[in-house]
């Protein structure tokens, strides 16, 4: 079993034109709604690919009822905490390239009494759980130490934490030595504040979250694949796709990781070509064994550490 925790969870509107103009009139080439947030989006590629998963969230008002509808579509375990505040609704507009402009809105205020219940809530959960991830951005209300403070938490319990956010929450729980975190190479760049130009860079910030407390690192780089970096070693993986939607192949690949095994470099493979999937699809559609198939993954145990990582 599977857990996850999405603290400020969506209702995601993707919606796909052949340009977006500033300012101009579109027509729709096609549209979906689909339940949204990190935690969210690797409980259904878990579960769309024959695993068990348990999604924790805060949900309130009319959005956060079709969120709940949406997650029981998917066949999710779905444990939700109310809140006062409605579940906020994100938009995505897609172009054919895979260009994706965003706007999300920022999210409910969650109480303290909330909070707390949120967290209660999660740790009766984890019984039977090999994982937690905790993934993806706070609401309002919430410091920047809830990560943190969570993996303190759960850590009498065994259980191995995942961490996906950015920013404060990101470098804060860093130091809490969650057993994997998975930034992207933004949130990477961030989180140790300077630009990361090559696979040597990568692996150097990485190792940098290592020595602050992180167990396993997983950076996703876009169309360059991802670096796996932990204790048995270093590896760079890739894979190619036709790209139609970019949105959520991050939470893909972390589900695909964590789905053969949370180690080493057949995992990064797995994790790699459910992300690759995940590209090839629309909106945020999580891959099934039919998407991902046969996808040919180039894992390197000796990576060029002077290849350039951006376009």
């Amino acid at each position: 079993m599977f857990v996850t925790l999405t603290a400020n969870p969506s209702v995601d509107r993707t919606v796909e034109v052949d340009r977006l103009i500033r300012g101009g009139l579109h027509r729709a080439s096609g549209a979906s709604v689909q339940p949204g947030g990190k935690g969210i989006n690797v409980a259904r590629a878990l579960v769309r690919n024959g695993l068990k998963a348990r999604a924790v969230v805060p949900a309130g008002g009319a959005e956060g009822d079709q969120l709940i509808s949406l997650l029981e579509d998917y066949n999710i375990d779905v444990v939700r905490v109310r809140t006062e505040e409605s579940v906020r609704s994100n938009i995505s507009v897609v172009e054919p390239d895979a260009t994706v402009t965003k706007v999300n809105e920022i999210g409910p205020h969650l109480s303290g009494r909330e909070i707390e219940t949120l967290c209660d809530v999660l740790l009766a959960n984890v019984a039977d759980a090999e994982w937690v991830v905790a993934a993806g951005s706070l609401p309002p209300g919430v410091g920047e130490d809830f990560y943190a403070e969570l993996i303190a938490r759960l850590a009498p319990s065994g259980v191995r934490v995942v961490v996906d956010t950015s920013g404060p929450a990101f470098r804060t729980s860093v130091k809490a030595g969650p057993a994997l975190v998975k930034p992207n190479l933004d949130e990477l760049e961030e989180a140790v504040d300077r630009q990361l130009d090559t696979v040597r860079d990568v692996v150097d910030a990485a190792q940098e979250l290592r020595s602050l407390g992180a167990g396993t690192v997983l950076a996703s780089l876009g169309s360059k694949g991802a670096v796996l970096v932990e204790d048995a070693g270093i590896w760079c993986a890739n894979a190619s796709a036709e790209p139609r939607s970019s949105v959520g192949a991050g939470d893909a690949m972390l589900a695909g990781f964590l789905a053969a095994g949370g180690s080493g470099p057949q995992a990064l493979a797995t994790a790699v070509a459910w992300g690759a999937a995940a590209v090839s699809l629309p909106g945020s559609t999580m891959p099934g064994p039919e998407d991902v198939g046969a996808r040919r993954v180039r894992v390197d145990p000796h990576p060029g550490w002077d290849e350039k990582i951006r376009e």
